[in-house]
């Protein structure tokens, strides 16, 4: 998820960024439009409905020595909504998240290597949900006889990626939300979460707690110096209620200095209300970013003019820190109110509050020269100053029905959904 990327170790050669934004970043390559992953292995068959071993794409990394390398991160695994409120259909609930090492051949993903996440002892993780006071979003899990599956303690809905220095990587997660630290063979060294209920007991502010079900910390990145992860949050927190933040545009940014625990927040104001919102964070240098907000429609030719995907530059470095000295469960107030309570950059500017400056860097329904056909573009990377990739989850090869399984089949060419990484030309260069 950064620009240049050191070695995460010979055993799993994942990276990390630590150069200047002005280095070159990668050989000089011609990469395609995009590029397809090649023949996913089937991972189950549900009444005929096909799960492949996708699900690649929430994060993504670029190799710095082999420009046709790239590692992308599966979420916790094939899920569908069923027919009761806040409800998961799990098609292979052991289903392990994992980062995937591909490698670009004659424009199509070729999966090379698996690295599967682990808790502290060397056992695999699953997707489930976590237990209350732990991570719990009340969703129930079922398996797709019905029947209720277990919560687990260690489990992760896996969407952001940041890689450090001395070859260990971060990831963050839709549960808790969870700041997950793992070293180079997959295995927890850390969790750190609004509870301190994981190893080592460090914790994010509280008020993280009250991201919405399916909607946390949808985006990670850390800084040039590797000494900060800078986190996103998908959509507005339920902060007091849904009802009390209907509308608002005001989304959070963490920034958590890894090695004292000290963190700091921001307001990111979306476009547009109740959109899917924010899919991921990339660091540029270590006050700006790159960030992928989005819809969650499906673009054709006929509807790309109205569909919403698109990539900001921002700056924190004159942006007010929100965060609450006392850590209380809703975070700072102002007049009373939480800050999604604002809603509007002219109720956070009448409370004194600056967000961060965004500006509009890439439009993935004109800067994609045929056409981005897929709800959901979910990583990012940069490349050089005017390239980047962007690459979208493509949900396992399937959709929900009612509780039932079906193809995720594209609109536009009436095809299942595959992992893609589009590269993208800027119009005017990030530095």
């Amino acid at each position: 998820m950064r620009i240049n990327l050191y070695v995460l170790g010979a055993s799993i050669g994942l990276f990390t960024s630590l150069f200047s934004c002005s280095d070159h970043l990668l050989p000089a390559f011609d990469y395609p439009e995009f590029a397809e992953a090649s023949n996913p292995a089937i991972l189950s068959d549900v009444n005929g409905v096909k799960v492949y071993n996708g699900g690649f794409g929430s994060a993504m990394v670029n190799d710095p020595t082999d420009p046709k390398v790239f590692y992308l991160l599966t979420d916790r695994g094939p899920n569908i909504d069923g027919t009761t409120s806040n409800s998961k259909v799990f098609s292979n609930p052991d289903f392990t998240p994992q980062v995937g090492k591909f490698r670009l051949v004659n424009n199509q993903l070729v999966l090379e290597k698996t690295i599967f996440l682990k808790n502290e002892n060397g056992v695999k993780l699953t997707g489930l949900p976590n237990p209350v006071g732990v991570g719990s979003t009340g969703e129930t899990a079922y398996d797709v006889q019905g029947n209720t599956l277990p919560t687990s303690v260690d489990g992760l809905d896996s969407e952001g990626m940041a890689i450090a220095p001395d070859g260990t990587f971060w990831v963050s997660d839709e549960y808790g939300p969870h700041l997950v630290h793992f070293d180079a063979n997959g295995n927890t060294l850390e969790r750190i979460n609004p509870f301190g209920s994981g190893k080592g007991g460090r914790t994010i502010p509280a008020v993280f707690a009250k991201r919405r079900a399916n909607r946390g910390m949808e985006g990670l990145t850390i800084t040039p110096d590797g000494k900060t992860l800078v986190g996103i949050m998908q959509f507005p927190l339920y902060n007091p209620s849904s009802t009390a933040i209907s509308g608002s545009l005001v989304t959070r940014i963490l920034t958590y200095n890894i090695a004292s625990g000290a963190s700091k927040e921001y307001v990111y104001l979306i476009e547009r209300a109740n959109l899917q919102a924010i899919s991921e964070i990339v660091a540029i240098d270590n006050t700006r970013f790159l960030v992928l907000e989005r819809d969650g429609d499906y673009a054709t030719n006929a509807t790309k003019s109205v569909v919403f995907k698109k990539i900001y530059k921002i700056d924190i470095s004159a942006a007010t820190d929100i965060s609450d000295p006392a850590n209380g469960a809703n975070g700072k107030l102002f007049g009373g109110k939480t800050v999604e309570e604002l809603k509007t950059a002219a109720n956070l500017s009448a409370n004194g509050i600056t967000p961060v400056t965004k500006t509009l860097v890439a439009d993935l329904m004109t800067d994609v020269t045929s056409l981005y056909p897929h709800d959901k573009a979910e990583g990012l990377s940069i490349i050089n100053s005017t390239l980047i990739a962007v690459s979208n989850d493509d949900d396992f090869g399937v959709n929900g029905d009612n509780g039932k399984y079906i193809a995720k089949i594209l609109p536009s060419s009436n095809t299942i959904d595959k992992n893609r990484i589009y590269f993208v030309k800027l119009k005017q260069p990030l530095w």
